[in-house]
Parts: structure tokens; sequence; C-alpha cells
């Protein structure tokens, strides 16, 4: 089974995508219809909500940071699980970065590459008429990119429904939506984006009153009929980075959720075993494992509970002694001797790293990362390259005497420094890795 699928973009961020996105997850689901979901780009909290509306785990697709086999090995493994496959756009559509063709990380990457239709969200408060050129002006920046219909958000009337549609069908875009400025459902934010999916007590209700907006306002018999089949060139599963141990200790609760579901699955491909465990609860890495995992998250809203949690910090500490241990981002904060939270408050960390982190004093951190690596690791050999990205606010308040763990450099190849630490079996940094360069 290879399912058809689409693409759901926009013009900027905050138009409507996700709203869109699981509104029509929800509404398949609802309908009886195998739905997967996809996000473009490098985030982690938009795949759980979709996994939460398909009840399938979401994949990352990111034309910068994957090799383009990684890509069409991720995406013909997507359309091979269900019926209909939805990808959300990131950002704007057809923003990127500026380098190699069809290697910019945008949404439109992936629509040329995989011959995908996109439904277009289009934001039209505060214009009318005018929302006709805008469309226009995207249906045509790309022959490789076909904007197969619209959806018109945050409609203030009737009336005003009536003169945006009319304008744009002229240009033969379907319309195939129109949701009133009271029905999208707003979900909470915080500094990294949205509240997670697992934070929230009502989301079963949420994604119902989604499902219902869909039935309401979308033509989703004309989206069905939208959608395409992929198109896929042959490509070989395989890990986008090789294991770091064949038993893998992954610290996993409310503090440390940022882990790409692609390289979980790569490295069961592989044949190595992943172990949950859970700092919060004080528990340890169990002894079984070869390696331990802190992946980002939201320490800094925990400080107190990790700072606490003596067993965890001493049961870590012994498993460092003689095996692997690497943090990426918020578990590269636990790694280190403090963490001060947004009140200004310092909590004891672990200290198997010499570095300090604050939260009261922030500065946001994001963009495409290339790491070259500097010491054989969990991450792959010395002198070996990695692709990732940063997203944080965090800061450095004490850089400490470690050794650095890699050479950075942004999107473009442009020189960042060095960056993390590394001490005895112990690694870390603020870089978030997606896939072997």
């Amino acid at each position: 089974m290879t399912a058809r699928g689409l693409i759901v973009a926009a013009p900027r961020s905050g138009a409507g995508k996700t709203t869109v996105t699981l509104s029509l997850l929800a509404a398949f689901r609802r309908r009886g219809i195998g739905v997967q979901a996809a996000k473009a780009g490098p985030d982690y909290i938009d795949p759980a909500f979709h996994e939460a509306a398909t009840g399938r785990p979401s994949v990352n697709l990111d034309s910068w940071a994957m090799p383009p086999s990684l890509l069409d090995a991720l995406m013909g493994e997507a359309a091979s699980r269900a019926e209909m496959l939805v990808v959300e756009g990131a950002m704007g559509l057809f923003d990127g970065i500026e380098t190699a063709p069809r290697r910019s990380g945008s949404t439109a990457d992936l629509a040329a590459r995989f011959g995908l239709p996109v439904l277009l969200v289009v934001d039209v408060s505060g214009q009318a008429q005018s929302a006709a050129a805008l469309v226009q002006g995207f249906a045509t920046h790309d022959p490789e990119v076909a904007i197969g219909g619209v959806v018109l958000n945050r409609v203030g009337s009737e009336r005003h429904r009536s003169f945006v549609s009319g304008a744009i069908s002229v240009l033969g875009i379907p319309i195939l939506g129109s949701i009133t400025r009271d029905e999208a459902l707003s979900l909470p934010e915080r500094h990294l984006g949205l509240v997670q999916a697992s934070e929230h007590g009502d989301l079963e209700a949420r994604l119902m009153h989604l499902a219902d907006l869909a039935e309401r306002h979308l033509d989703l018999d004309g989206i069905v009929k939208l959608a395409a089949s992929p198109r896929i060139a042959p490509a070989q599963n395989a890990a986008a980075i090789r294991p770091p141990g064949m038993r893998i200790a992954l610290a996993q609760d409310d503090a440390f959720t940022f882990v790409y579901p692609h390289l979980i699955e790569g490295w069961r491909r592989e044949g190595a075993e992943i172990i949950p465990f859970s700092p919060l609860a004080d528990e340890t890495p169990p002894e079984s494992c070869d390696v331990c995992w802190l992946p980002g998250g939201y320490p800094e809203l925990h400080a107190g509970r990790l700072a606490a949690a003596q067993r965890f910090r001493d049961g870590l500490g012994r498993f460092a002694a003689t095996r692997k241990v690497h943090g990426e981002c918020g578990g590269y904060m636990v790694l280190g001797e403090s963490l001060e939270d947004a009140d200004g408050v310092s909590h004891a960390m672990t200290g198997l790293l010499g570095h300090a982190t604050s939260f009261a004093q922030k500065k946001l951190h994001l963009g495409y990362r290339e790491a070259r690596l500097l010491a054989d690791g969990v991450l792959g050999p010395e002198g070996s390259c990695v692709r990732g990205h940063e997203f944080h606010y965090a800061t450095l308040t004490a850089t400490g005497n470690d050794s650095p763990f890699a050479e950075l450099a942004d999107g473009q190849g442009r020189a960042l420094g060095t960056t993390g630490g590394r001490r005895g079996n112990v690694t870390g940094t603020f870089f978030h890795a997606i896939a072997a360069a």
C-alpha cells in the first residue's frame, strides 16, 4: 500500500497550518481512513500532536539536514503504512536557507522532490480581494511546486468570504475550506512552541473539536481527491546516525521529551534496544545498558525536582565511570554543574561536565548546524560531520574546562566556533543531531 499525500503549507508562520493539519488528521481518522502524518523541518512538538491525532508516530522530513537517500527512505516508509499522508509544512512555504538547490530545508523542497500538491492555508484577516494576488504569486513562484487548493482561515463574515473566494476563483485554484475567526482552536504556547501534547489533559476533546471543525468547514472529499501518490526514488532504510550502543538507556519524562522518531527507529533497525527511564522519578540508567542518552526537553521547568533526584544523579555518575553518557540541549544542561531557572534560582545538576547554564538570562539560539566531531564518540568517529539544529533560550554562564565536543558551522557553512564539552565518557552539546552528513 502506498498512501496518497499532500502538504499543508502557508505563506507565513502563524497562518493556521497546525490547526488545519490536526483538523484533517482527526477527521480522516474518524472516517476510518488510515492516516499518516509528517512534519517538514526540525520540530519535536508538532509531531507529538500528529501522533495523538492519528494513533501513529509522525516523522520529520528535512531537505537540508537529511541526505536525499534518507529523505526517500523515510517518505517511502511513511507512505507504505497508511492510505493518506498529510505533511505539515514549516514557516512559509518557500522559507529556507540559501544553499544547494532543493537542499534549503523549505517545505517547497519536499513538494518538488515528492511531487505532492500543496494545500495552502491563507490567513485572510485584514484583506479581501488582495488575497488572490498572494495566492497567484505562490502558485507561479516555482513551477515544480503545485498549489492544489486553498483553505481560507480567519474569515470575518460570509460577505468577507465571498469577496475573497470570488477573487481567487478566477485563478482556477479550488477553495477547499473556509474557517471563521472564532472557530479556530488555538493551543497554548511556551518558549519553544506549543505546550507539549502530553501536558494537555483535554487533548482528546480538543482533537474531536477539530474533527468537527473539519467536517463543518473543510471540503474533506475534495481534499482527498487532491492528494497524489508521492514520487519516491528507491532507497534502503538505514540509520540516520549509527546506534551509540546496543542497549541504550533513554531518559524519557516531562523534562526529557525531544527525540526524533527516525533516530530511534533507525537504531532499532540496526539491532539496538531502547530502555527508557525517568530522571524525574529519581530512576537511574539501567545497569544492563551500554550507553545513556539524555535528550532535550524542558529541564528548566523541573530544575528543582532534578536537583533533588539524588538517586538519579548518583546513579548517572556511577554509569558514566564505565560507559558513555551523552546529553543534547536540555540533557546537556543537566550534565553541567548548575542550572538557573526563570526565577533566578540556581539548582545543582549532575556535575559530570563543568559548564553552568541559565534560563533567567535568556537569548534565542536558532538555526541549522553542521558539527565536525573532535573525538570518537556517540555521534560517530573523529572528523565526521553530523547535521542538525539548535533551538534554545538558555545561555552558558560558565564554560568550564572540558574539551570541546565539536566544531560548529551554520547551515551555510559559516564557522561558529566550538560547541559542547567532553570529559571521560561524558559528552554534551546544545546541538540536536538529525543525520550524518
